[in-house]
């Protein structure tokens, strides 16, 4: 690895990452996004449903909204903050990221344990706030391991391997909530056990550089986007297909009830959630691949866009089972690709290499914030506005301007 200001810790990558320590991440990430998705998608709901009854998508919009601009907030603090840690204790000195993992775990454990007896709206809003809060922290670190570790040559490859969990830790925690246990309570507490059984090999094993005792620049709070365009686009890119995927995916349970008429809308989600996985799988990894082999990233981001789209379009056209399970096919192919080759470009525009964690935080608020805009925008368009339809033709509107934005990033092919 070389070495940036005589400090390993801020050193641009030079030596491929083994498998092993892909494998751990892949874990951790993929418990970090069991607990994270699998409320979203079914705990919360179902949650929601039973105590908020005929106002269940005022109030789960209210739930994961609050929780969001929690995320918003938390995410770029803790990776500053991740930046600039010099940790010794007892005569030993700890590197900056993995202290934080933990402590966000903590606080990840405890709320999600708080949710699982939730008696009320008001506890089922603070628990989750409270969950933000932990995960967003293992976010902000986790996250920062790519450019910390991964060279420029290998991150469409390692940021395919981490960003399907994003997926398949939504359909093994979908099928532990609705398979292994049938209440939400367990379900909370199966997705605890989860997150701790799958974080703490990576922070226990892999190698956490420590920023040594030589100066380092004050975090800079303030960007010119300016100086950093490029920045400023990846932010806009992430932030319009976000946006897309959470007008497109928050009220699936509901539609397949209300619009869909299926008998069974849990089974139906888990079923769409598994051909979504499948989708992903098949192209997040090759996505990624692919994207390292030729050095180009853009093309993979607007082509990942039209699928999206496309399957977006086909929910709000044709509201049927057979399509929805097409839909879903296509939505996961497009979303791998984009979140494999997406997280490669972003870490290849980064300002600078003292404020990564930082950096990446503020890239992921455009990750965190359509999850509040998401919900405002969707309550009122399904209730008032032209319903399922016209929530899908947004979706399918918002995604393709993302992947047209792209197009202006210019230090990346």
């Amino acid at each position: 690895m070389a070495v940036a200001h005589g400090v390993p810790a801020l050193a641009e990558p030079v030596v491929p990452v083994r498998r092993s320590w892909i494998g751990l991440l892949f874990a951790a990430n993929l418990g970090l996004w069991m607990a994270f998705f699998t409320p979203i998608q079914v705990l919360l709901p179902e949650q929601v449903a039973a105590l908020a009854g005929s106002h269940k998508e005022a109030w789960l919009g209210v739930v994961t909204g609050i929780g969001a601009l929690v995320a918003i907030i938390v995410n770029p603090l803790a990776g500053a903050f991740s930046d600039r840690t010099r940790l010794r204790l007892f005569g030993r000195t700890y590197g900056r990221r993995h202290c934080w993992t933990v402590g966000g775990g903590i606080l990840a454990v405890i709320s999600l344990v708080a949710l699982a007896d939730a008696p009320n709206l008001l506890w089922v809003t603070l628990g989750w706030a409270g969950a933000q809060l932990g995960l967003n922290i293992m976010l902000a670190t986790l996250t920062a391991a790519v450019p910390d570790r991964v060279p420029v040559s290998q991150r469409g490859l390692v940021s395919g391997w981490i960003g399907m969990p994003q997926a398949l830790g939504l359909v093994l925690g979908a099928i532990l909530v609705t398979a292994v246990v049938t209440e939400t309570g367990p379900g909370y507490l199966l997705m605890t056990l989860g997150l701790v059984v799958l974080v703490a090999p990576f922070v226990m094993i892999t190698p956490d550089d420590p920023l040594a005792e030589v100066p380092v620049t004050r975090t800079r709070w303030k960007l010119n986007l300016r100086e950093h365009p490029d920045f400023a686009w990846a932010f806009g890119t992430r932030f319009l297909v976000q946006l897309g995927n959470a007008l497109g995916t928050l009220y699936l349970l509901y539609f397949l009830s209300d619009a869909v008429k299926l008998p069974k809308p849990d089974e139906g989600l888990l079923i769409m959630i598994l051909l979504y996985t499948a989708g992903m799988i098949s192209t997040a990894m090759l996505g990624g691949w692919l994207s390292d082999r030729l050095g180009r990233r853009k093309i993979f981001v607007i082509w990942s866009g039209v699928l999206i789209a496309i399957a977006a379009l086909l929910l709000g056209i044709w509201p049927t089972w057979p399509v929805a399970q097409v839909a879903a096919v296509l939505f996961g192919a497009g979303y791998g690709v984009y979140l494999a080759v997406d997280t490669a470009l972003i870490t290849q525009v980064l300002p600078a290499a003292t404020d990564r964690a930082k950096d990446l935080g503020v890239i992921n608020i455009a990750s965190a914030a359509p999850q509040v805009l998401g919900p405002a925008l969707a309550a009122p368009i399904v209730t008032h506005l032209g319903g399922y339809p016209a929530l899908f033709g947004l979706t399918a509107l918002v995604t393709l301007l993302g992947a047209v934005a792209v197009v202006k990033i210019r230090s990346v092919p």
